[in-house]
């Protein structure tokens, strides 16, 4: 198996070093780093182009910027990681390499990176509901055959649940992959607005879309939200 991990990065530059860094020691010699930058307006790139086979720049957005990565990877294997994710352990790529031969996509376990005594609870419903509906989100790392994640059109380009949106097609072929090493999921989102107000308001946007509202206008209501709790306390 070789893996091309596509990491979309947008101001990134503080842990964007050590991750890729440690990301290079795991990986094997026939693997791929591509990071693709969004407009960085810090020093994401250039930190990116000292450990990364590819560095390739695109319009923000998250679908967008994996997709391209996927157009110009060259791995069997697409791996889908955020730059914030913690560490990458051997016990990640030993659970990738050891993958059935009929196995098409999945995802990994995760946890929440803080200290809050609600996390561990939280990341366990997460592994839990993931587990039940077969659908992955980005932080939990998602992987899947590169020919198949090409043939299907790669994420759908919308704004917001795109990692959903590609869940629910790939689901129809096979059911995910549920590999047991976690990985850490920033908590930063969780704990600047509250653990209780960010559930509410994670559970309530994936309701809006099952219910089939507009991904554009879900976007819009996450980042006017976040933006009336950061600047006025709720």
């Amino acid at each position: 198996m070789n893996l091309s991990v596509v990491i979309p990065v947008l101001d990134e530059a503080k842990c964007l070093g050590p991750f890729l860094e440690m990301l290079r020691e795991r990986l094997g010699e026939g693997d791929q780093i591509i990071v693709v930058d969004g407009g960085s307006s810090d020093n994401s790139a250039l930190i990116a182009r000292e450990h990364a086979d590819l560095v390739l720049h695109c319009d923000r957005g998250r679908a967008r910027q994996m997709n391209l990565g996927a157009e110009r990877a060259e791995g069997d294997w697409l791996w889908f990681l955020h730059a914030d994710c913690g560490r990458v352990v051997r016990g990640h790529i030993r659970a990738l390499r050891a993958l059935p031969d009929d196995a098409v996509w999945g995802r990994f376990d995760v946890r929440l990176s803080g200290n809050h005594r609600l996390f561990p609870l939280i990341g366990h419903a997460m592994n839990i509901r993931s587990r039940w509906t077969g659908i992955a989100t980005g932080d939990q790392g998602i992987f899947v055959r590169r020919d198949q994640f090409l043939e299907m059109g790669g994420f759908p380009m919308q704004p917001l649940m795109e990692d959903v949106a590609l869940s629910q097609r790939l689901r129809r072929l096979a059911a995910p992959a549920c590999l047991r090493p976690r990985l850490v999921a920033d908590s930063r989102r969780w704990e600047e607005h509250g653990v209780w107000r960010t559930m509410m308001l994670m559970w309530q946007l994936r309701w809006r879309y099952w219910r089939g509202e507009d991904p554009a206008r879900l976007h819009r209501d996450y980042y006017r939200q976040h933006y009336r709790q950061q600047h006025h306390g709720g």
